[in-house]
């Protein structure tokens, strides 16, 4: 019996297929509308004076001079970078190609310095109390955007951030106002933040419940306990078990911390703040070049799969959840003995939501959502700054910034992200 052999397609019958590049007007149209807020501030409300950035500290060995600028001259010029920006971000989208990520952190940049610039005429800048405060605000929302990558890169979405920062900001004051010990403070902090994070485990993936639900019972589960014990035992108590007393020393490093404005800013710091810093390093390269990270995002992205090839996909997700926990609840531990306050009701004011926007914002990537926290925590120290040097800007808009920076970037710079394929999904072998 004969056989018919297929030949190839010979090389002029083999069809191309044209590719389509997906872009987006989003960022073109940001940067449009930015620059005619800064256009408007330099035509309608123009201030005239010197603005001054102090770039030192009194206490730093290098002191840097201080950077003097005509407001309303450089406003002028920081229009004119603005514009030729825009037109370029235009330029790319028209001709399919995508507005890179250095363009946007430029134009964010120039009219930063632009809207300073105007709003701190004749005032002075000091640039290192301004970083190094955007810097202690972020500090929670970093440690919850890893947990938020980590539950949401392994297929659980972990709306109960907010409550293990809250959880860990009790737990701590209280332990470590009992013991003495801050170190034991910040441990039970991360078992706090890890039982909150088996709870949402275990009805998230053995119960089946919708996670979303889930996250928000927990919430306000953790915001009501945390509120009656407030109430009702740490206020009637305050010198024994939530004392200020108990608080993380800063621990400036040798040599790093005399690094001219790098320095003061990173490198002055507590235990927590340095922890965080590992914390970003580990998970970075744990999620991205370990084997853990691979069995991770596999069942984050295809359960089905991980599980033909011996992953344990829901045992997987159950230890990882609590794993995302406990760093949550660890970074709940500067807002009490990280930062010598005592704990109050609600004190998280939201804070774990806004480190869900940066774990969208930074397309579920560990080094990117730590820079979304950084922005975010801009924003809110921005407010403290423009108030302190007498700005013009009204407080009730200073106090909303945080919130529209976080809508805005979720929804207005990211442009189209795809999470994990199996976010919020429960995983049943069939």
């Amino acid at each position: 019996m004969s056989q018919t052999v297929q030949q190839p397609a010979p090389a002029s019958e083999v069809v191309i297929l044209p590719t389509t590049v997906v872009t987006s007007w989003k960022a073109p149209i940001a940067f449009a509308a930015f620059t005619l807020g800064a256009l408007a501030l330099a035509v309608f409300a123009p201030r005239e004076g010197v603005t001054t950035f102090r770039l030192s500290t009194p206490s730093d060995v290098i002191q840097l001079p201080e950077l003097s600028a005509p407001s309303l001259a450089t406003l002028w010029v920081i229009v004119a970078l603005l514009v030729l920006a825009t037109a370029y971000s235009i330029s790319l989208v028209a001709t399919k190609r995508r507005v890179p990520l250095w363009l946007i952190v430029v134009f964010a940049i120039l009219f930063m310095v632009g809207f300073l610039t105007w709003a701190a005429a004749g005032s002075t800048i000091p640039v290192i109390g301004l970083l190094f405060g955007t810097l202690s605000l972020a500090v929670p929302l970093i440690f919850g955007s890893l947990s938020g990558v980590i539950g949401e890169r392994v297929g659980v979405i972990n709306i109960a951030i907010e409550g293990q920062l809250l959880a860990g900001a009790f737990t701590a004051a209280v332990v470590a106002s009992l013991t003495g010990q801050v170190l034991l403070g910040l441990v039970a902090a991360m078992i706090a933040g890890m039982l909150v994070g088996m709870v949402l485990a275990v009805f998230a993936i053995k119960y089946f419940v919708d996670q979303v639900i889930v996250g928000v019972v927990l919430n306000v589960l953790i915001i009501g306990l945390t509120s009656f014990f407030y109430s009702q035992v740490l206020t009637p108590n305050a010198a024994v078990l939530n004392s200020t007393a108990q608080r993380f020393d800063r621990l400036p490093i040798p040599v790093l911390s005399e690094i001219p404005i790098i320095g003061p800013v990173l490198f002055r710091q507590t235990l927590v703040v340095y922890l965080m810093y590992i914390a970003v390093a580990l998970v970075f390269f744990g999620l991205f070049y370990t084997r853990w990270g691979l069995r991770l995002r596999a069942v984050g992205e295809h359960p089905q799969a991980a599980d033909t090839v011996g992953i344990k996909v829901n045992r997987t997700r159950f230890w990882n959840v609590a794993l995302a926990g406990s760093i949550a609840g660890l970074g709940g531990t500067f807002f009490t003995i990280g930062s010598g306050i005592a704990f109050n009701k609600e004190m998280t004011a939201g804070a774990g939501f806004i480190a869900l926007a940066a774990v969208i914002f930074g397309q579920w990537d560990p080094i990117k959502a730590t820079l979304a926290a950084l922005l975010f925590g801009f924003a809110s120290n921005l407010q403290n700054t423009l108030s302190v040097i007498g700005s013009p800007v009204p407080s009730e808009f200073m106090l909303m910034l945080p919130y529209v920076v976080t809508i805005f970037a979720v929804a207005g710079l990211v442009g189209k992200v795809r999470g994990p394929a199996a976010a919020g999904k429960p995983y049943i072998k069939s």
